[in-house]
């Protein structure tokens, strides 16, 4: 048995803050340092005559901190790992279009977060190496899903996945008890198994008896963004229009977070901000929608006063938040060295390691069956075996179509539309006329 007790990545922050809106809300990677690369490991010794190789991340993305570059430079001697990493997201992705547009100032390994893998796909896959002819590349290993993100329609594999946010429901073990509904996460599961639907009505029926300030759901922007994350199409379909007026996956996910709201269900919080931080120790909601690596975040917030009191079960339907890719730029001067590299940091091996020291899920299924996964509990969660709950909401989400601009549609519905509708009490309707005009001039810039 493996006890989780480390805290998620903070890179995972990076995504759940820009992520929020389609997944949730706005972008904010983990603390570390700008521009300037350093050896991933200390005193590495004279560089002279070895293979430097640089990679560019965003936030405390983990590869470093899980001594991953150390572990590579001490099987392969000679190579020389630096990284640089820029804190925010939202500031790294633009500069790496244009490094990408001009050919210069690239890293020879670049990361790319979930939200911007459809763009980096669909414009600047000419500009990137087919990683599926690395050493060591196993496309058998990877989620079918993960595989066909990083992937172009003629085939070329311009990004490896390192990790996933396969979603689970966290809950607060002491108000569902006193409110009447079963703690034991096989029973809460089947609460609302197969059907976000249910999960209202669950809510419906906590707050019948909720303990006085007690919500049952965090927000309505956070059920929203759940329920689309479990549906095939959202954004875009398959041909790479623009879809989500017309989509009755999203039209739903809507309706439904639009009825928790006006059933009175939710705590009127927007994720990743100080009341919501503050409402995970203070029980101001029952249920909240989390993928792996927010396990770490709610037990940090949670602190001594949440303890004892959070369990996490399976979702209504599976569904995934968040997750990166690494990728390398042909404009690269040593292209096969880092094409071996990142075949090695994304396998299986190295992926069940980065959960095990920083909370990131594989994106590699070939992992799952690992210790590491397979047996690890998060003492926090009253020892929940979350290798096998995510593992299983990775297996069964649903292969996505992701579009370009897929961060700007959701960040505006959730922020501008559904946002209104919780905090300020417009109507459905209201909210989502706000929506479509916020994203319809975002679209049109």
């Amino acid at each position: 048995m493996r006890t989780m007790r480390t805290r998620s990545r903070t890179a995972r922050k990076a995504v759940v803050l820009a992520a929020v809106a389609a997944l949730g809300t706005s972008l904010l990677a983990g603390c570390a340092s700008d521009d300037e690369p350093e050896a991933a490991g200390g005193d590495a010794g004279p560089d002279q005559g070895k293979t430097t190789l640089t990679v560019g991340v965003f936030g405390a993305f983990g590869l470093k901190e899980a001594g991953l570059y150390d572990q590579y430079m001490k099987e392969n001697k000679d190579v020389v790992i630096k990284q640089t990493s820029i804190e925010r997201n939202e500031n790294y992705y633009p500069q790496l279009l244009t490094h990408l547009g001009t050919g210069s100032g690239l890293a020879d390994i670049q990361a790319v977060e979930a939200n911007n893998i459809a763009e980096i796909v669909q414009t600047q896959g000419d500009k990137l190496e087919d990683l599926s002819k690395a050493p060591g590349a196993d496309k058998a290993a990877f989620l079918e899903w993960k595989w066909a993100q990083g992937t172009t329609e003629a085939g070329k594999t311009v990004g490896l996945g390192t990790d996933i946010g396969p979603q689970g429901i966290c809950y607060r073990k002491d108000l569902f008890e006193k409110a009447g509904l079963p703690t034991d996460r096989e029973e809460v599961g089947k609460l609302w198994a197969g059907d976000w639907d249910k999960y209202l009505e669950a809510g419906k029926e906590f707050q019948k008896k909720a303990p006085k300030g007690a919500k049952f759901v965090d927000g309505a922007p956070g059920v929203m963004a759940a329920v689309t994350g479990s549906s095939e199409t959202r954004y875009y379909d398959d041909k790479g229009e623009v879809v989500y007026k017309s989509n009755p996956a999203v039209k739903e996910a809507w309706d439904l977070a639009a009825e928790f709201a006006s059933e009175g269900l939710t705590a009127k919080l927007q994720q990743f901000t100080p009341g919501w931080d503050q409402g995970f120790s203070n029980g101001t909601f029952a249920t909240v929608s989390c993928p792996a690596w927010m396990l770490g975040y709610i037990q940090d917030k949670g602190g001594e006063k949440g303890a004892d009191k959070w369990d996490v079960a399976q979702a209504p339907k599976p569904s995934n938040w968040g997750g990166s890719f690494l990728t390398v730029p042909s404009a690269g001067k040593n292209k096969e060295e880092a094409a071996k590299l990142a075949a090695w940091l994304t396998a299986p091996k190295q992926q069940a390691k980065l959960f095990a020291e920083r909370g990131s899920f594989p994106s590699a299924q070939a992992a799952y069956d690992l210790p590491e996964i397979a047996d690890a509990k998060h003492e926090y969660f009253d020892d929940a075996p979350i290798g096998k709950i995510f593992a299983q909401a990775a297996e069964g989400a649903p292969v996505q179509i992701l579009g370009p601009k897929d961060l700007v549609i959701a960040q505006n519905l959730a922020d501008v539309g559904m946002l209104q509708v919780d905090q300020k009490g417009k109507s459905s309707e209201e909210g989502w006329k706000a929506a479509v005009k916020a994203i319809d001039n975002a679209l049109d810039q």
